[in-house]
């Protein structure tokens, strides 16, 4: 949230919806992951089965949800997750090559894959 001072800072990240990542800090190092959503003015991303909290939620009939103990995936910071390459199954930092049509894609830094397809 942006005070009216203050001038909103733009993140970029090289982490997007839908890929492989692997936690490498916090209570859930060691766990991978889909990457559900990414919240980038926050700098967090929300991945698959990490960073599970507990939320009590009231029954609402009108929008059919029961209510009780219900457990979801809350965000983390972006610097928590190291992307996973699909082509050499590691963890790697992301770099950007240049294709030939003169498009960027990004690119593992140990294999020089391109990690977008």
């Amino acid at each position: 949230m942006a005070m009216k001072n203050q001038e909103v800072v733009r993140h970029t990240l090289s982490i997007r919806k839908g890929d492989q990542v692997k936690v490498i800090s916090g209570r859930d190092s060691g766990k991978t992951g889909r990457v559900l959503s990414v919240h980038a003015r926050k700098n967090r991303v929300v991945v698959e089965h990490a960073n599970i909290i507990k939320r009590h939620t009231r029954p609402n009939p009108a929008k059919n949800i029961k209510g009780g103990i219900v457990e979801r995936e809350a965000p983390m910071n972006v610097s928590n997750v190291m992307v996973i390459c699909p082509s050499c199954g590691k963890g790697t930092r992301v770099g950007h090559t240049q294709l030939p049509d003169g498009s960027r894609a990004r690119s593992c830094r140990r294999c020089e894959a391109t990690l977008d397809k």
